[in-house]
């Protein structure tokens, strides 16, 4: 009969844990690895994707700019007018 000691029983066991352990660290590393490049591969595409867009962002807002333009300018004859009648009214 083998007469094994504890301690040499928990040493074994000790190095088959730490070796499972490094080979699981190594797929779930390899696995990520992987992950990242497709993340990598999608920012990219988003990139691409909005940068095709830009061109028409930058229409919008001079579009936007235009309209405001107007509008302050017929705020600002409207209110122009009111401030004529009221100080129209006044006077007399």
């Amino acid at each position: 009969m083998v007469n094994i000691d504890l301690m040499d029983f928990m040493g074994v066991i000790f190095y088959i844990s730490l070796i499972v352990l490094v080979i699981v660290l190594i797929v779930l590393v390899v696995r990520a690895i992987k992950t990242l490049g497709k993340v990598d591969r999608t920012l990219d595409d988003i990139n691409e994707k909005s940068s095709k867009l830009d061109g028409v962002f930058s229409v919008i807002d001079n579009t936007t700019d235009a309209v405001v333009g107007i509008s302050d300018a017929i705020i600002s004859f409207i209110s122009s007018r009111i401030e004529n009648l009221v100080n129209r009214k006044k006077g007399k």
